[in-house]
This record gives C-alpha cells, structure tokens and sequence, in this order.
C-alpha cells in the first residue's frame, strides 16, 4: 500500500482523523480498489463511523503491490491522531503527506513533508485484522434532511459543551427544532435551562418528514462530523425512522464518502413530543378523552439491516444489562443473527447491573468466519460513548 496526499486534502484528511477520534479508540484502516477506508466503533457498540478516500483525493494511490495480498489493519487512534494533532500546523507547514508500509511490514509509515525540506516520520504499529463494516441501508428509512453542513453547526453552537444528548424533530409548521434532551430522573437543578433552536423549512435543501416525528442521540459525535463537514463545505444528509432505531448522517461527494450510524434512545423525550405535536393542545370535554394505549414500534425494529461486522475477538462482550426499570413490559422480539432456525435466545441477567440509558447498541459478528459467531445474539442495551474510559 501507498498513498501520497498532497496540498488542501492533507488537512482534509488529519479532519476526518479528528471525526473519527470522537467516537472510537481504535482505527481500522483498509486500503481497497474504491479508495483508503478509515473506520472506527465505540466500544458500547453505539456508533459506528467510516471515511471512504477516493483515489482521485491522492496524488498517488496504491491499494497493494502486485501479488501483495490487500492490508486490514487496527491501530491506537491516538496514535494516528498524533500525527495530526494540530490542523493549524498540518495547514501552514505540511506540503505533502505519504502513507505506506515499512520494508519488513512492520509498521506503517506516515511521512510529513514539511516546508524549508523538513521531513517528519511517524512509525506507527498496527495489528492485522478483519474487516469492520456496519451493514445498513439509509434508503429504507422513511425520514430525510439534507441541509447545507453550516446550518445545523451553527444551531448546535447555543447547546452546553456538557450536554450529551440532543433531540431532532419535526414541529409545527415544518419547522426542524434542536433540542436538548433532558432525563426524566434527572434533578430538579438539572433541568433549570432547556436549550432548544428551530430552523425553517427554507433552509434546507430537501426535508421529507412528517411533523412529530423526532429521535434522540449522543452530541459529542454529532459535533465532530458537523466539524468535519463544514471545513470541507459540504451538504449533510440525516437519515432517521422512529426512536430506537439507528439515525444515518452521510456525506457524498466526488473525492470521499462518510457514513456515521449513531444509536437513538428508545423512548422520546415527553417534552420534545409536546414540542412536536403538529397541532397546539386544545381543551377537550371529559366525555370525549380516550386513553389509547402506546405501542413501542420496539417490536417490530429489523435489527438485521444495522447489523455489524468484525473481528470474533469482541464476541465475548456480548453481554447486557437489564431494562430500565422507567420502560413499559415489552414483547422482545427472537433476532438470531446466525443461525437461520431462528431459535429464540434466552434472556441473561447480570446481578449487580447499574441502570443503564436506553441506547439501543450495533450487533457485532464476523463477515470472514460466520461459523465462530456468537450465537443467539439479542437486542441489548448499551450507554452512549460519554461513558467510555
């Protein structure tokens, strides 16, 4: 493998390393015919990223050497990110960048070709490894926003650094509101400023989504891509379904692709219903109010299309914590990722469990060897990337 990345698109790249280090602590880097993919998972299993580089974005691109079989490899993100860690000093000082593996296959080899013939070397170690790849479709979901990157930047500006997770809905008028999210068991403190930025329609190059829809998911990897797609002055498309299933951001252009699957809570925030509501509440006769029990769409997610797929290592960390005790009684529907019998898994508790948030976490299995996979794997629940080490 050789890359050789030259002017403007060497900070586009050291970006993207950034996006990237807000969701995960591993990078999967894998040269293809396509282009050089960078990929990375939070270890909740939450929110999955990846980076396609075409080879038009290179100056020169060589997926493998002939007979050279084609290289899947991890390595620390901090270690990449190092390499870098200051996009002022990556802008004004590095011409090009070369990425390729050293003689022995040892180590893969960053070299900064810096004004005034400086030249930088980065040894970094890695690890082989299968292919991580995250199985999913946006066109099956029902609700899209495409909207020029600046737009939502700008609207996420107003939220506290502090705040983890944010709301995004449709309200009255078409209007698309952000805004913070708030727990139901949280104090009374807690809740003393809610934070919340309505955009119009106008803004938005293409919105179709029916007002009340609205999904809740991490800030701090929303943030990052939001970074990332304004330095490159590019449109952001959302791609989401109803609460609990995963929200889809992606970002299209001739030079790279980026994908980011982020995890959404399985309940909506009660207030952010309210804010939804496509008419104002209106005072009703007793005689005339029903109560109409709520059916969770839970049971009829197709955990299948977010399904995936890595190394067999992580298998063991299959474990999962036990409903929170605010959630209703919900039928859990069988998902045997594996097995085609379909059999339905039996229910696991951990004693001892702290109550965990109602993320729904990505499956995980191996597209390399399917027969040593986990078997009888099941929705689980999984706290967002805020809880990470």
């Amino acid at each position: 493998m050789k890359c050789l990345i030259t002017g403007g698109n060497v900070k586009v790249l050291g970006k993207a390393v950034h996006s990237l280090s807000r969701i995960g602590d591993e990078l999967y880097l894998e040269p293809l015919k396509d282009g050089l993919s960078l990929r990375t998972v939070n270890s909740s299993r939450s929110a999955y990223a990846c980076f396609l580089f075409a080879p038009l974005f290179f100056q020169q691109y060589q997926a493998s050497s002939p007979g050279q079989d084609l290289l899947r490899c991890k390595i620390l993100m901090k270690s990449f990110l190092s390499v870098f860690r200051s996009l002022a000093m990556v802008e004004k000082t590095v011409e090009k960048c070369c990425i390729f593996l050293s003689g022995s296959n040892s180590h893969l080899v960053i070299q900064l070709h810096c004004k005034y013939g400086v030249k930088k070397t980065h040894n970094l170690s890695f690890q082989d490894c299968e292919s991580l790849q995250a199985v999913f479709n946006p066109a099956l979901c029902p609700h899209l926003l495409r909207t020029p990157s600046r737009v939502l930047a700008e609207a996420v500006l107003s939220f506290p650094p502090a705040l983890t997770e944010v709301t995004l809905g449709i309200g009255r008028g078409r209007r698309v509101i952000l805004r913070s999210y708030q727990e139901e068991e949280a104090d009374s403190t807690s809740k003393a400023m809610v934070t919340e930025t309505s955009i119009g329609e106008e803004d938005f190059q293409q919105l179709n989504a029916s007002e009340g829809t609205a999904v809740t998911f991490c800030l701090k990897e929303f943030r990052g891509l939001l970074s990332f797609a304004e330095s490159a002055n590019l449109p952001l498309t959302v791609h989401f379904d109803v609460p609990g299933r995963p929200v889809i951001f992606t970002i299209e252009d001739s030079l790279l692709d980026a994908h980011f699957v982020l995890a959404t809570l399985l309940e909506q925030d009660p207030c952010s219903q309210d804010l939804c509501s496509p008419k104002p509440h209106q005072p009703v006769p007793q005689k005339q109010v029903r109560s109409i029990p709520h059916l969770d769409d839970f049971t009829n997610d197709d955990i299948d299309c977010y399904m995936i797929a890595m190394e067999t290592t992580v298998g063991s960390e299959g474990s999962r914590a036990q409903p929170s005790t605010s959630l209703p009684p919900i039928p859990q529907p069988s998902h045997d990722l594996c097995s085609p019998s379909g059999e339905e898994a039996e229910p696991s508790t951990v004693p001892g469990t702290p109550p965990p948030k109602k993320f729904r976490s990505l499956f995980f299995g191996s597209i390399l060897a399917p027969a040593h996979s986990p078997q009888g794997t099941s929705p689980v629940l999984a706290e967002d990337s805020d809880g990470e080490g």
